[in-house]
């Protein structure tokens, strides 16, 4: 087991609610949608993390979309395959600090010059969040993903 798997073991362990005695040894990571087509070479190229407590990469993100405006919260659960809650978030909620500017930025030029961040809910501690564009000439949203764990 790598220290990454032991480590979010830990961590699941650490936050389950105290009543429960069935204690997971294995680590689930959130698994959704996100390449269905060709990616820009832009988003293939950012080397950036995450911060959260699993300090992951951000990992790129091209789906099929027939749509001429940005999909709804249920329309991208539904292009991600994802069966829970799907929100979006501002800017400013998912960079406070400035830190993902680059990210935006290579987002909204693979794009049509905007971005959204959508925030997949996976259970109490984990989330996917996704920040994507638009790219109606190939009819596909790209962008970017990243997991987290936060409690």
């Amino acid at each position: 087991m790598s220290s990454d798997d032991a480590y979010g073991s830990f961590l699941e362990q650490a936050n389950q609610d105290i009543g429960t005695s069935n204690v997971s040894t294995t680590s689930k990571k959130a698994t959704t949608k996100a390449v269905d087509t060709d990616v820009p070479m832009k988003l293939q190229k950012i080397e950036q993390y995450y911060t959260s407590e699993a300090d992951e990469p951000f990992e790129p993100v091209s789906l099929k979309w027939g749509g001429n405006n940005m999909p709804s919260e249920k329309e991208f659960a539904e292009l991600i395959g994802h069966d829970s809650e799907v929100s979006t978030m501002s800017t400013k909620e998912f960079d406070p600090r400035g830190q993902y500017r680059d990210v935006l930025q290579a987002v909204e030029e693979a794009g049509d010059g905007k971005s959204r961040i959508f925030r997949a809910i996976h259970g109490k501690t984990r989330f996917e969040y996704y920040v994507v564009g638009l790219d109606k000439e190939q009819g596909r949203v790209v962008g970017v993903k990243a997991q987290a764990v936060e409690s």
